[in-house]
């Protein structure tokens, strides 16, 4: 017998293949993980699970039979209840109809190890989904951050180049307005001189009429 069937002998009385899939999924699950962490689940009349330690030894390759060293391991290993091994052996017979009669786990002998390991996965489970998000808003928050010094840069450059262009723009028009007063202020003069030269031109007039009279 597989998973699927094993799914499929238990989903009339599950209330479906659905229901039946998930609850053999949980089980090897809450099973898994309590043996791995190197507890132990015990099912009473059913058996045990457990991680059992093999120092490293030497061994002989069935091949070659060459003395082949093997390092330290874990393996998990199950043991069968009396319950279990009377029914396998004979010494007492399976039910012909319904479950067959386990004695019941007294409390706390299943739920401790097995309930504890999974409600630490699932603790590590959310702890690690709010240190994600955590990250995630920090690495936004640093994103926006960054961009706004970006545009502040930005706009501080633009004003000092705004600035500098004033002042430049300023430079060149007092200097242009300079050399254009400068360049102006010969010609009035000479045309200051240039005045006399007229009136005494009127006088050698005046001086002629009065030698002819």
């Amino acid at each position: 017998m597989n998973k699927a069937q094993l799914v499929e002998a238990i989903a009339d009385k599950m209330g479906g293949r659905q229901q039946a899939a998930d609850a053999v999924d949980h089980v090897l699950d809450a099973i898994v993980r309590a043996v791995v962490a190197g507890e132990r689940v015990s099912v009473t009349g059913f058996g045990s699970f457990e991680k059992v330690d093999r120092p490293a030894r030497y061994a002989r390759n069935p091949q070659t039979g060459e003395r082949v060293r093997v390092k330290k391991t874990s393996v998990p290993r199950f043991r069968a209840g009396q319950g279990f091994k009377d029914l396998v052996s004979g010494s007492k017979k399976l039910p012909r109809g319904g479950e067959v009669s386990v004695k019941k786990a007294p409390k706390g002998s299943l739920t401790g190890a097995a309930s504890a390991t999974v409600k630490k996965a699932a603790a590590k489970k959310t702890t690690a989904k709010k240190a994600t998000g955590a990250a995630r808003k920090t690495t936004t928050a640093a994103t926006a951050k960054k961009t706004t010094a970006k545009k502040t840069t930005g706009a501080a450059a633009a004003k000092k180049t705004t600035a500098t262009a004033k002042k430049t723009a300023a430079k060149k028009t007092t200097a242009t307005a300079k050399k254009t007063a400068a360049k102006k202020a010969p010609a009035k003069k000479v045309t200051a001189k240039k005045a006399p030269a007229k009136k005494s031109t009127a006088r050698k007039a005046a001086a002629k009429k009065t030698a002819t009279r």
